[in-house]
């Protein structure tokens, strides 16, 4: 056999093992999704996480990865993106290596007297988007006053209406979602009127997005 037609059989053998190669790994993926379910994101802690340590942009992005794990082994409350960690802090380390939950962070400790509520107010706990914003310089957020800005569904194919549903109220708390929802939502609880309260109540249910920003006012 010449040179040519030996270089010419090498390759054409390469080329038959892998593609025998990746037929076998596609057999295997599927194997796995059938017996311990579809691959999902789940946020692990790079490194170790010291207890009361806030979790800004610049730590999340040095000490926390997203890997894909089968379903079956992703624990209840398990974060999927690393940004619904961000301006919380673990209520006792977490060890590298190990999947960051909802139920491990809390919002920071302040020696700090908390934020007065004024006549009229109460707590009240909302799912909002938008909190990452709160969060960017590095400190945190409650004790600080927000807006509170809802987005409805469009309505026959037109645009869905933006407005400010609750301006320049106290941020009392700030959690992720319970669920490690993916959605990037979490839990802030707000010092609301009752009207305030009432309107952010039934926008949880209607609206497309209830988002928190900085306050606008001076």
């Amino acid at each position: 056999m010449s040179r040519r037609a030996r270089a010419i059989a090498f390759g054409v053998g390469a080329l038959l093992a892998a593609i025998a190669a990746g037929a076998i790994a596609d057999g295997y993926g599927d194997s796995v999704a059938r017996g311990y379910g579809a691959l999902r994101p789940v946020v692990v802690a790079a490194a170790q996480l010291p207890a009361g340590k806030a979790l800004v942009p610049s730590v999340a992005e040095a000490d926390l990865e997203v890997r894909q794990v089968p379903a079956r082994f992703v624990p209840a409350g398990a974060l999927r993106d690393p940004a619904e960690a961000l301006g919380l802090e673990p209520a006792a380390a977490i060890p590298s290596g190990a999947y960051l939950l909802a139920a491990q962070l809390r919002p920071p400790r302040s020696d700090a007297p908390g934020p007065r509520l004024g006549a009229g107010r109460r707590p009240v706990q909302i799912a909002v988007s938008g909190a990452e914003a709160l969060v960017v310089g590095g400190g945190s957020p409650v004790g600080s006053r927000v807006d509170v800005v809802v987005t409805t569904e469009p309505r026959d194919g037109g645009a869905g209406n933006t407005y400010v549903a609750a301006a320049g109220v106290p941020l009392l708390g700030l959690g992720a979602s319970p669920e490690g929802d993916a959605t990037g939502t979490a839990e802030a609880t707000l010092g609301l009127t009752r009207l305030q309260a009432l309107r952010l109540i039934a926008a949880e249910s209607y609206a497309r997005q209830v988002t928190v920003m900085p306050w606008g006012g001076r």
